[in-house]
């Protein structure tokens, strides 16, 4: 995720757990009334798309928002409760409904399950029956570059092995992204369990790629890439897009390597001792209905992935294709096994 958004995105809101306030006013012709608190990427749902759901149901949105999964999680599990709906990525709904954190969905509730692509719930293959989770976007990733200032380049995600690009460049603050990246350009799987793959990965990462980042960032890369103090990111399209003017698209290349990386399917949960259920199954179904879908990937430049009616909504050519996803791979839940992949984040973050 991740993740996202472009310059309709919903200001996100900082908010301390228990004590929320409002980002959207009381919507006018009250339906049903009360409160959802969404606990959301940054830049992932555009304030048109909210602002239509709290007029028709006369709910009043409180959105709040995290900047990676890890950030989410350890918030939601250090106390941060009190939130209705969360968008984790598809290995963190894995985790969450293992350690219980997350409601069983009613879905005769939802109607517009039908519009969602077959081919991303076979990929879902942790809830494949949307039984605590429904989809909200397939994306991955990708590289941004300033081409004014880099106007030759390799589209791969060797660029960050540039030593002339030293000081100018930055990846995401996100160990299964970064470590993905890693291990699909050594030619292996973004879930591999093998110690000696992993190991090559940490020592690419460390030895080639971190001594040319001014950091691992997964907050400000689009403000710096928009103020030109970053000239190549890792990140997401909607974050860079959302942040630069349009007189700057024209020297703005996004790509997803060839060679492929991590894949996400950011899913929408309804946490454990939600106060807000039913509105929370509204605001699920709200989403899928084609013409708000339509309005949401439009809003940031994605290829409608996740509904399939959406599609032939859309008014606004994508930042990157559908098919440049083809060669990606979802990020799976690796149990005890993720301690290789914490481990080696672990050496790599050291000393900074």
């Amino acid at each position: 995720m991740n993740k996202f958004r472009l310059a309709a995105a919903a200001a996100a809101a900082v908010l301390v757990v228990f004590a929320f306030s409002a980002c959207a006013k009381k919507s006018e012709g009250t339906v049903q009334g009360g409160k959802l608190y969404i606990f959301n990427w940054t830049y992932y749902t555009p304030d048109s798309v909210i602002e239509k759901f709290e007029k028709e149901f006369g709910i009043d949105v409180v959105y709040d928002s995290f900047a990676s999964n890890e950030e989410m999680f350890a918030k939601l599990k250090a106390g941060g409760s009190g939130y209705d709906i969360v968008f984790p990525s598809g290995d963190y709904v894995s985790i969450m409904k293992a350690e219980g954190m997350l409601e069983k969905i009613d879905r005769s509730k939802l109607k517009n399950l039908g519009n969602i692509d077959p081919v991303v719930l076979q990929k879902a293959t942790y809830d494949p029956a949307m039984d605590y989770s429904v989809p909200y976007y397939f994306g991955a990733s990708g590289i941004a570059v300033n081409k004014a200032k880099v106007p030759s380049y390799e589209k791969s995600w060797s660029i960050f092995s540039r030593t002339d690009l030293k000081g100018k460049m930055t990846m995401l603050d996100d160990m299964r992204e970064v470590m993905g990246d890693a291990l699909v350009h050594l030619g292996h799987s973004v879930n591999t369990v093998d110690p000696a793959q992993v190991e090559a990965a940490k020592k690419l990462i460390n030895e080639k790629w971190k001594p040319n980042l001014i950091k691992f960032d997964a907050e400000a890369f689009g403000k710096g890439f928009a103020a030109g103090e970053f000239w190549v990111v890792q990140g997401y399209a909607e974050v860079v897009y959302a942040e630069i003017t349009e007189d700057q698209k024209k020297d703005v290349d996004f790509f997803i390597p060839a060679e492929g990386g991590p894949s996400y399917i950011d899913s929408m949960c309804v946490l454990k001792g939600s106060k807000n259920m039913d509105a929370a199954l509204k605001f699920i179904d709200f989403i899928h209905r084609p013409e708000i879908y339509a309005e949401f990937v439009d809003s940031f430049g994605f290829p409608s992935t996740a509904n399939v009616p959406a599609r032939a909504l859309q008014k606004v050519t994508p930042y990157y294709p559908a098919e440049a996803l083809v060669n990606t791979e979802l990020k799976e839940d690796l149990g005890a096994n993720l301690e290789l992949y914490n481990k080696a984040w672990q050496d790599i973050r050291v000393g900074e």
